[in-house]
């Protein structure tokens, strides 16, 4: 886990006495089936979904960088829209790996700098986690399947799945994210002692 360094500790007292619901964009960053999810400070999964983009060059008769630039358009729409209807107080995200060619590196660059440079537009602090750390949080081990994903994140979280395999293990990658940052992330806790103060101050009033 890593919590960018440019996020000071003053904006993090800023975000911890907000007094709004504490809400959190947890993601599974890819340029053709971007996973995510809203999920509460009580582990909630209020909504998630998976933006599908895919090229569309030839169809459109147009070059395919600009036609890279419009499927990160749709992706930056789509999460711009999450973040203000929920309010997103923190982003988390897997941390993208495994190049195995140029134009896998550069889809890697692309989703790694889109997470990111949301966060600093908006002041949102943002985590990264490895796609390993999250399956030992949520599987007890390194290496798992697809279904064995998404079978223990349906367990762990109650959500309407799809039933639609790519947008399904899109989903569960995201919430495995969120589970590891559950157990590790300092902030995430911090987080959630706040909310629970504020809810037994709103029951004391």
């Amino acid at each position: 886990m890593k919590l960018i360094e440019n996020q000071n500790s003053g904006k993090m007292k800023r975000l911890i006495n907000k007094h709004v619901r504490k809400v959190i964009l947890t993601n599974d960053p890819s340029i053709t089936a971007w996973g995510w999810a809203v999920v509460s400070m009580s582990g909630e999964v209020l909504e998630g979904g998976c933006i599908k983009t895919s090229s569309e060059s030839k169809v459109r008769r147009i070059r395919k960088g600009d036609d890279r630039v419009r499927r990160i358009s749709e992706i930056n729409c789509k999460l711009l829209e999450l973040i203000r209807t929920y309010k997103i107080v923190l982003i988390l995200s897997e941390l993208p790996h495994g190049s195995q060619s140029a134009v896998s590196a550069v889809m890697i660059g692309i989703v790694t700098g889109i997470i990111q440079t949301l966060g600093d537009s908006a002041n949102i602090p943002v985590e990264w986690y490895s796609e390993a750390d999250a399956k030992k949080s949520v599987l007890n081990k390194r290496s798992a399947t697809k279904i064995e994903m998404i079978d223990a994140i349906k367990r762990l979280y109650p959500h309407t799945f799809t039933g639609v395999q790519y947008k399904d293990e899109a989903v569960a990658d995201a919430l495995a994210v969120y589970h590891v940052a559950a157990q590790t992330s300092p902030l995430v806790k911090m987080l959630k002692a706040n909310e629970i103060r504020r809810w037994l101050n709103a029951e004391s009033e």
